[in-house]
């Protein structure tokens, strides 16, 4: 049976107390970069299950933490 990535890290996590959850995301923050799919795919579960009033929260807690100006633009 071939699972893929999101597959696999929804098996990792299915089942877990909210302590092991904790846990897990602690521990992949700020880690080695091979945790950073792990916790987009988590992220992805919670922004699908989040409210629009939550998701507009968790967008202005990210800009007010992203460093000032547009690097991309000239």
């Amino acid at each position: 049976m071939e699972l893929d990535l999101r597959q696999a890290i929804v098996q990792r996590v299915q089942g877990k107390e909210d302590t092991e959850l904790t846990d897990i995301i602690e521990g992949s923050i700020d880690s080695e970069e091979m945790a950073l799919p792990g916790l987009g795919v988590l992220f992805e579960i919670i922004w699908k299950n989040s409210t629009e009033a939550t998701r507009k929260k968790m967008v202005t807690v990210l800009q007010k933490q992203l460093p000032a100006g547009h690097p991309n633009r000239s």
